[in-house]
């Protein structure tokens, strides 16, 4: 006769399975972390650059989860780059927003400004795939548009700053010079952080950055 206090083996079985249940769901990460596992991994993979489109099948194997899991962070690819374009335009303008309020010489800020993109791009390999637009070929048109508007918005930061630089050394059409000068600076970072992204990231965008910025920003 077995032990009244002993449970049967389906009740045990029971009780285990529920414990396997509540152990995994214990484990699971916060939505919050795990949307920030989606994106690091995302953009992990993205430092590849022969590597063919990325597709959520291969994002979900590389995480080690389902790709049911991904939407239920994601409603889509496409917005899974948003959040990564949302962490190159805050981090970005972040910086930019500092060294405007703290540095009192225009010159100095353009320069700074310079500095601190291409050196966003040079540490964040993957991003600068999506900054210059290669890694969002073949996503929706919008991301692109989005992208874009990150670098336009960039530019009039330059132009402000260009301005009041050509003003103080009197020039006669401080505008045009700075509309100019803020072009041809943002297509030079463009240039650079497509020229790292294009070498398998062996180019860095702030070689001889000073020496560059030298002729650029006078």
């Amino acid at each position: 006769m077995s032990d009244q206090n002993t449970p049967p083996d389906s009740q045990a079985d029971a009780d285990s399975d529920q414990n396997d249940a509540s152990v995994a769901k214990r484990k699971r990460p916060p939505a919050g972390e795990r949307r920030m596992q989606i994106l690091q991994t995302l953009a992990q993979m993205l430092e590849t650059p022969a590597a063919e489109r990325i597709t959520t099948a291969a994002l979900a194997a590389k995480i080690g989860v389902s790709e049911a899991a991904l939407y239920r962070h994601f409603a889509s690819k496409a917005q899974m780059f948003e959040g990564l374009l949302e962490f190159i335009e805050a981090s970005v303008f972040g910086m930019v927003n500092k060294i405007n309020t703290n540095d009192p010489d225009p010159r100095s800020r353009v320069a700074a400004i310079a500095q601190v993109v291409l050196g966003f791009a040079e540490k964040n390999p993957g991003m600068s795939r999506v900054m210059v637009g290669d890694a969002l070929v073949l996503e929706h048109e919008r991301l692109q548009t989005r992208m874009s508007a990150l670098f336009n918005k960039l530019e009039g930061q330059l132009r402000h700053s260009l301005r009041e630089a050509a003003e103080a050394a009197g020039s006669a059409t401080p505008t045009v010079d700075a509309n100019l000068q803020a072009s041809v600076l943002v297509s030079f970072m463009l240039g650079r952080i497509q020229r790292y992204s294009r070498s398998n990231f062996r180019v860095l965008p702030t070689d001889s950055l000073a020496a560059a910025l030298q002729l650029l920003v006078r």
